[in-house]
């Protein structure tokens, strides 16, 4: 079992955290974008269950789909910096072009 820094955590509870409200967020959207033509198109009939059934299927597919990729490039982009079985040391600032980087 690999122990992780507190900083390692801190970083997965944010990315978690994140994944669930943008996650959520666009299954709203696309729950009303499903629902909408029906609310505009209706003369006060309302929405049928069908209709309905429908658009909570799709913001669940969405929801799910959103949480599942934000959370896979995570855990990818946390892999991807270990190189045979260690993390390279980065430099503290990326040289930036028009600007003067820290090692000229």
């Amino acid at each position: 079992m690999e122990h992780r820094s507190q900083a390692e955590r801190d970083a997965v509870t944010v990315e978690i955290g994140f994944a669930v409200l943008t996650g959520a967020l666009l299954a709203g959207a696309a729950f009303v974008a499903v629902c909408a033509p029906a609310f505009l198109m209706a003369s006060g009939g309302g929405v049928g269950p069908g209709l309905l059934l429908a658009a909570t299927l799709v913001a669940g597919l969405v929801f799910a789909g959103r949480v599942v990729d934000v959370l896979w490039r995570f855990g990818r982009r946390a892999t991807e910096r270990e190189v045979d079985g260690r993390v390279p040391v980065l430099p503290d600032q990326p040289s930036q072009p028009g600007r003067t980087s820290p090692d000229s």
